[in-house]
Formats: structure tokens, sequence, C-alpha cells
């Protein structure tokens, strides 16, 4: 089994058309920043003083959250760490995965150049801070 590949638009319309879970893979400060209206935040890598690190938590954490067959998808700022957690999530049996292809804040290619456009770029809606039940914390809570 794999995962699916979608672009902002689409991930958009599956929010408010089909009851997809968005669950933004990025860290608690990034997703503070601003988000897709909607999204849940799940890191599935940590900043650390010397780089990303893996949270050994990611998959309990969405365990906890969702069954195997819920519709889920995976953002980030660009895809590639979203790619990483939709990997996560197949190998573990979720059956209704899909990657947001340029994520947040669009893809970019070496020289700096937008290869896929993202949420924020896209004019989709956004919302930053907090929302009551989708930070990290309250949603780690419920693996207690």
């Amino acid at each position: 089994m794999s995962f699916k590949e979608i672009r902002p638009e689409e991930a958009k319309r599956l929010m408010d058309e089909s009851a997809y879970a968005y669950v933004d893979v990025r860290s608690e400060p990034e997703f503070l920043n601003g988000h897709p209206s909607g999204a849940l935040n799940i890191p599935v890598l940590f900043p650390e003083a010397l780089g990303m690190v893996p949270n050994p938590d990611f998959l309990t954490v969405v365990l906890a959250n969702f069954d195997r067959q819920a519709p889920i998808l995976l953002g980030c700022q660009m895809g590639s760490r979203s790619g990483r957690a939709a990997e996560i999530l197949v190998a573990a049996g979720f059956t209704d995965v899909s990657n947001v292809l340029g994520g947040f804040g669009g893809a970019r290619d070496d020289q700096g150049q937008v290869v896929e456009k993202g949420w924020m770029e896209l004019g989709l809606p956004v919302v930053y801070g907090e929302q009551e039940g989708r930070s990290y914390g309250e949603l780690a809570g419920r693996t207690v």
C-alpha cells in the first residue's frame, strides 16, 4: 500500500467535502506561526541544536487520535517531511493517507524558484496561534 500525493487545493476540497483530517507535521513553533485552517499539529521531527530529530511518539499520537482507516492529509512546509510521515503511517497500516505537495509554504528548487505552490501562496485559509484541541500538547495528551 502506498500514499497519494495531492495539491493544496485538492486537500482543501477534501477537508470541506469529505471530512479529511489535515495533520500538519511541522514543529510546534512553525504551526503557531501559521497553518491551514482546521489543521491538527503532530510533528514528525523536532528541532534540536544539531538539526531535526525524529519524534519518537509520532505514530503513538496519530494512533491515539485516528483509526487506521481514517482519511488523513499530511502537510509540512514544502512536502518532504509530510512524505516521510506518510511512509510511517502507511507502514503502520493506515489505508487512506495523502501527502500535500508544496505543503504550507511551497516547494522550491536549488535556486529558490517555486516548483510547487503551497497552501499559503495559493491564498487558502490560514490560522495563526493556538486553536483549542488542535495543538500537539493536547493531541499527545490523549495517549495517556
